[in-house]
């Protein structure tokens, strides 16, 4: 593979990291979107193969979609061996408990991993509580990430602040993905112009006649490989009811079928804030609450619980951190058809529909990280809608 100089020095540094981790044990690795950081672990991974080194790597990331996708590209490079393993975050290091029917009851942390290197993709979505129960294996760890996303949802954790090493140029491959092009305007300047970029690529303008038909039309065929992002809550909101009603629901509690967000990390059960799932049963348990099972986008085994009545349909999450009488009780979910931008981060789609709105709080910086990380969510297709 040809790498640009700025991979070439970036190689050179995680060699001579790998070749002395015993002094430490991680290095950060941040890079745009486009800049080819899969490229790069593939040709690390490669370099410590022809090297003699013959090590058992745990390739891992925060979500099932993204671990997927890795495990793709590593393929497509020819840098997976049988050796190694491809997993969620949560799969590499916890085990789940099980209750005599089958259901997930809690997770203990594994007490060793047959691994020598731990790469973890997406880390800015790991929070402080994962990354030192990464680091108790003693296992050297390579974290990458895009450093020019948002920070993490919650605390003052970010493993992407200042990463040691930096990957910065465009691939000239990438270059010619419309994505990517979008991208590009949203980092650097934060104004995406009003055109079409590519085949479902396009960004219009909200007063535009085409623009209000073309949004009705992608909110009406809805599909669970859809994100729908914005920025306030009352959007979201009305965004839910529009597209439950498209969708046959009929009364505004949840129902089977519904796609739902988890609002708050419960690690005993091993569901985090921005996970997707689709409500596989649901019934009235007690006031306030439903007994309920969801099939989480990243798990084989379904959730089952306690979930908040109240906070479907509300305009803002409950804080738990004040009542700790309901985190004790059960769990956080709401409607998840459209998302906030920051509940989106480490989640991807097909397609993505994204609605520009900007807090008056949001300095230049915090609206182009905003912007940036909405747009970096799309696979495929695009359909941005300015303010």
């Amino acid at each position: 593979m040809e790498l640009s100089q700025d991979q070439h020095n970036a190689l050179a540094e995680l060699l001579g990291w790998y070749k002395d981790a015993g002094k430490k044990q991680f290095i950060t690795l941040g890079g745009y979107a486009g800049t080819g950081k899969t490229t790069l672990i593939a040709v690390f991974k490669s370099g410590l193969a022809a090297s003699g080194a013959k090590i058992r790597i745990a390739f891992c990331s925060y979500t099932g979609r993204a671990a997927q996708n890795l495990k793709n590209k590593l393929k497509e490079a020819g840098a997976l061996s049988a050796k190694d393993s491809v997993s969620t975050i949560h799969g590499l290091i916890y085990t789940p408990l099980e209750d005599g029917d089958g259901r997930i009851s809690g997770w203990d942390r594994k007490e060793e991993l047959e691994r020598d290197l731990i790469i973890v993709d997406e880390a800015s979505m790991v929070d402080g509580a994962i990354w030192r129960d990464l680091l108790s294996y003693n296992i050297p760890v390579i974290a990458v990430g895009d450093h020019g996303q948002l920070p993490p949802i919650a605390g003052n954790f970010n493993l992407m602040e200042a990463p040691e090493i930096l990957l910065t140029r465009i691939h000239r491959q990438a270059k010619d993905n419309p994505i990517i092009k979008v991208s590009e305007y949203a980092r650097t300047t934060g104004l995406v112009p009003v055109k079409k970029y590519g085949p479902g690529v396009a960004k219009y303008s909200r007063e535009d006649s085409e623009a209000q038909e073309k949004t009705g039309e992608l909110l009406e065929s809805y599909s669970p490989d859809t994100l729908i992002l914005c920025g306030y809550n009352s959007t979201r909101t009305k965004i839910n009811q529009f597209i439950r009603g498209s969708l046959g629901f009929e009364t505004p509690e949840p129902a089977r079928g519904d796609r739902v967000i988890c609002l708050r990390n419960n690690r005993k059960k091993a569901v985090f804030n921005g996970m997707l799932g689709t409500i596989q049963h649901i019934a009235a348990a007690q006031k306030d609450w439903y007994s309920a099972e969801i099939k989480m986008d990243d798990r084989e085994k379904l959730y089952s619980g306690l979930i908040y009545a109240p906070q479907f349909g509300a305009k803002s999450g409950v804080n738990y951190t004040k009542d700790r009488r309901l985190a004790a009780q059960g769990d956080l979910f709401d409607f998840g058809y459209a998302l906030t931008v920051h509940k989106a981060q480490g989640s991807q789609a097909r397609k993505v529909i994204m609605f520009e709105e900007r807090f008056a709080q949001m300095d230049d910086e915090m609206w182009r990280r905003w912007l940036y990380t909405g747009v970096t969510r799309a696979e495929e297709e695009l359909y941005l809608f300015g303010q």
